[in-house]
């Protein structure tokens, strides 16, 4: 490991604490400088503080700018940050046909959110042409790879092919990657079946969702979106 290689490391540890700490301004000073050898990773979380308001103003039109940069360095989360901007039009104009480029090259890099958004793009047929099977594939490789909503989505194709057992496995699933605003999404959306698994499942986000939200999750949102 080089010199500057473990200056910047130090300094991102840095900016982690002091968000860990809650002090998103000392948390953008640390970011800042560390984004000052071109890293990639530094980049991106000073493109998070401009996207969330740590320390600064929202600011999304400058957090996509602080994310392609860190994008072009072949950073996984600046990619799927400037895609997310991409997909929602926050701070750019939407452009699905980037957006999936972005998702593509994080899904490259092993990103499980990244899938998990792909999947939703070929559902929708945005920026690809629509597959039902594409999207499917997607949402699992998503989920193996640890990610909530792949778990969701995947479920709850599961679900509207008959095939209950699984989509409880993959809701199962879900619950042990998710945090509070995820948990609330699934229990409105489970709440109203009439199948008395699923609505225990979702009695289960709620409470999940309670104990969630009686710690810290400052500290883990730092790197990517929260959809979170």
């Amino acid at each position: 490991m080089s010199a500057a290689t473990s200056t910047t490391d130090g300094l991102l540890v840095l900016g982690q604490l002091a968000l860990d700490q809650q002090d998103g301004a000392q948390a953008l000073d640390w970011f800042r400088s560390a984004a000052r050898s071109g890293d990639g990773r530094a980049l991106n979380m000073v493109g998070r503080c401009h996207q969330r308001g740590w320390g600064t103003a929202v600011d999304p039109a400058q957090a996509a700018v602080y994310f392609r940069a860190a994008a072009e360095r072949g950073d996984a989360w600046g990619m799927f940050n400037l895609a997310d901007l991409l997909y929602r039009g926050e701070g750019v104009a939407q452009d699905d046909a980037q957006a999936c480029h972005w998702y593509c090259e994080a899904a490259r890099l092993g990103h499980a959110k990244a899938l998990n958004m792909l999947g939703l793009l070929y559902e929708e047929g945005r920026g690809v042409p629509p597959s039902l099977p594409d999207a499917a594939a997607c949402f699992q490789a998503a989920a193996e790879g640890g990610d909530c909503w792949g778990c969701f989505n995947i479920a709850r194709l599961c679900l509207q092919a008959g095939r209950k057992g699984q989509a409880i496995r993959w809701f199962k699933e879900a619950l042990s990657y998710g945090f509070p605003d995820f948990f609330r999404a699934m229990a409105s959306a489970l709440s109203a079946e009439q199948d008395a698994c699923l609505r225990a499942l979702a009695r289960r986000a709620e409470f999940l969702e309670h104990c969630a939200k009686s710690g810290n999750r400052f500290s883990q949102q730092q790197c990517g979106n929260t959809k979170d």
